[in-house]
């Protein structure tokens, strides 16, 4: 009998070393080939999927899976303004995560953070980090109207105008490369100046609805741009501090997507690994 226990004793403690090489080994095969993710980049007002070509293809170079959906009303997507709401963003969005096999790394640009907001909010199981780039980080109850309201310095908000019946939002054309992507040469925004569309309206009157429970249980990190023209760098400090997990900066204007997009692409490349 004393035989049997010691041959037992002996194969419990051969497996639990087995088991414990097999962990160490897994270890560092993780750190030698880390996982890869998959990221949702949401562009911003005006814009479209098509904003983050660039970024996306640094993202995919190093293995990763990107998605850069449109929303209704732009990129390729044609819905008028005036039949756009808020929700038709968000069931676009969710809709794109709710086909996803694990959590994804969700990136929202400018107005758009608050669109990303309300997705975490509704799929928090589907939003493993949530990233604000120069966007709006508002809290519940907060709405684009609102958060710009007495706002100075913003070349955005002081040439932002409505169309005649209400339906959808502009910036004055000679004053749109100032306001959102002065880093770059003329030539390059006059070859991306056909893509940008009206923004719908709608949306930008919306109230997020958030919670503790939902939204707030998800790592948030800010890019701030510090050369931004459309949403100053002191509203973009107010609004994340406290707020998110950690910051980072681009010496950049509102459209780093354009001028600096390595720079973009090694950041979101950093915050994977962040704690």
């Amino acid at each position: 009998m004393k035989r049997l226990q010691w041959i037992t004793l002996c194969m419990v403690l051969a497996m639990g070393t087995s088991c414990q090489k097999l962990k160490q080994t897994s270890k560092k095969s993780e750190l030698h080939n880390p996982p890869k993710e998959t990221y949702v980049l949401v562009h911003s007002a005006w814009l479209g999927g098509w904003q983050w070509d660039q970024v996306a293809k640094t993202l995919k170079a190093d293995g990763h899976t990107v998605l850069t959906p449109d929303l209704p009303g732009h990129g390729n997507d044609k819905t008028s303004p005036a039949q756009i709401t808020m929700d038709d963003y968000v069931e676009t969005l969710t809709t794109l995560l709710e086909h996803q096999d694990k959590p994804v790394i969700l990136v929202g640009h400018s107005f758009n953070g608050i669109t990303v907001s309300r997705v975490a909010e509704l799929r928090p199981n589907k939003v493993k980090k949530l990233v604000f780039l120069t966007a709006f980080l508002l809290p519940n109850g907060g709405s684009f109207f609102g958060a710009v309201q007495g706002v100075e310095g913003s070349k955005a908000v002081e040439n932002f105008f409505l169309s005649d019946d209400k339906t959808y939002a502009l910036v004055k054309d000679e004053e749109i490369q100032n306001a959102f992507a002065h880093d770059i040469s003329k030539d390059a925004f006059e070859g991306a100046k056909p893509y940008i569309v009206p923004e719908p309206a709608a949306p930008l009157s919306y109230e997020l609805e958030i919670t503790d429970e939902n939204f707030g249980k998800i790592p948030k990190y800010y890019i701030e741009c510090t050369e931004d023209r459309a949403i100053p760098i002191e509203v973009q400090r107010a609004m994340y501090k406290g707020n998110v997990k950690k910051s980072y900066a681009l010496n950049s204007s509102h459209t780093p997507n354009f001028s600096q997009p390595e720079k973009l692409a090694a950041l979101l490349l950093e915050i994977k690994n962040a704690e």
